[in-house]
């Protein structure tokens, strides 16, 4: 078997051809690491959204809270079904209205819908890690606003102090910014529910209905209750899975994506690494004459060549990996598909993600060194010797 450390310093002298591989190796990784760490990102953001212990009911049929529509006395028979736990000696349960508001961005032409969501007096309890980390609470039934840390300034008028129009002649002012846990509702931004309803002519309605379960168990016997009587058309979901289904559309649209992009670098990248590797085979053939003539046979020819293409793939992986892990701090602010409006994500380098990206960097060496290597291992040890 051919040493190691025999190709590793054969890597070492030829510095330029081995520096270029692997930076377009690397290249190849981070747009793969980056793709699937923003897929991830989208995923654990609407994933922290919800708990297993609550349950959102929709207007049956309906994909989203924006396309549902619930009216005011269904809320009542919806929150004394059975399973729904108390609070203060009453269901726990709210309705909450969603629409969409075309804002202008900033440093930015052009507007882009952004969430507003409606909640009554209270409906902060529903989210456990929401607090206000600058200004202060809405008052009820005012034209005050909270904005969500993950949107606060992107928009024109959405930043502590500021005002914009929810419709033509009434402005409404930002009062408050605020956390929730990292979740998607970071990206939205929060208004009193019979504000949002006169503002936007939906009197006596909600879009969904939340409500507190005594324990996850009970979601199938609420949901029997709520689904089997057909005179209120609703259907209830756990909130987890809920937010699950609304990321797969663009969890799913960035990772294929990324992959292909990724697919056509790697092609390029494993061409580039083939090159190399024919190029060292040239260049090498009175060393690889004299390993054969000390006794190394094929198979062991074979393996230092390929060793080293992958070696050289996986140097090229570190580096991709680097520069993927730096857009950790990284947000980007794009369209939820589910929704249709403005949501802000971050990358996520989680193991998976990453042990992904670094075996498919070895793959792209394995591929693109194997065929140098195979004529490596075929050629004869005498002309091997002459250099021709």
């Amino acid at each position: 078997m051919v040493p190691i450390k025999y190709s590793l310093r054969s890597l070492a002298v030829r510095k330029t051809t081995t520096s270029v591989t692997a930076l377009g190796i690397g290249l190849v990784v981070f747009v793969l690491a980056a793709s699937l760490m923003l897929a991830e990102g989208v995923k654990r953001t609407l994933g922290r959204t919800g708990r297993d212990d609550v349950a959102i009911v929709l207007r049956k049929g309906s994909d989203n809270e924006l396309g549902s529509t619930v009216e005011d006395s269904t809320v009542g028979l919806v929150k004394t079904q059975p399973g729904v736990a108390m609070r203060n000696g009453a269901p726990d349960g709210v309705g909450e209205l969603v629409v969409v508001l075309a804002m202008e961005k900033v440093g930015a032409n052009g507007v882009t819908n952004a969430t507003v969501r409606g909640l009554p007096d209270g409906g902060t309890s529903f989210r456990p890690d929401f607090k206000v980390v600058a200004g202060r609470p809405m008052r009820p039934g005012s034209d005050e606003v909270m904005v969500g840390t993950r949107i606060r300034g992107r928009f024109v008028g959405l930043d502590l102090e500021q005002s914009f129009e929810l419709k033509k002649g009434r402005s409404a002012k930002v009062v408050g910014i605020f956390e929730d846990g990292g979740s998607s509702t970071e990206s939205e931004v929060w208004a009193d529910l019979e504000t949002l309803r006169t503002s936007f002519g939906r009197q006596g309605l909600v879009s969904a209905v939340r409500v507190a379960l005594e324990s996850p168990s009970k979601l199938d016997a609420f949901r029997a209750a709520v689904e089997s009587d057909k005179r209120l058309g609703l259907q209830v979901q756990r909130e987890t899975q809920y937010y699950e289904k609304l990321s797969e559309g663009t969890s799913l649209f960035i990772t294929g994506l990324g992959s292909l992009i990724s697919f056509f670098f790697a092609v390029g990248a494993m061409i580039g690494a083939m090159i190399t590797m024919y190029a060292a085979v040239a260049n090498r053939q009175r060393e690889i004459g004299t390993l054969r003539a000390l006794g190394f046979s094929k198979v062991s020819i074979l393996l230092s060549f390929v060793t080293e293409s992958v070696v050289l793939a996986l140097a090229g992986g570190v580096l991709g990996l680097v520069g993927a892990l730096a857009l950790g701090n990284v947000k980007v602010s794009m369209m939820n598909f589910a929704s249709w409006s403005e949501c802000v994500f971050t990358f996520d380098p989680s193991p998976s993600v990453l042990l992904t990206s670094f075996l498919f960097a070895g793959f792209m060496g394995l591929f693109g060194g194997l065929l140098p290597a195979m004529r490596a291992a075929r050629m004869s040890p005498v002309v091997a010797m002459r250099g021709g």
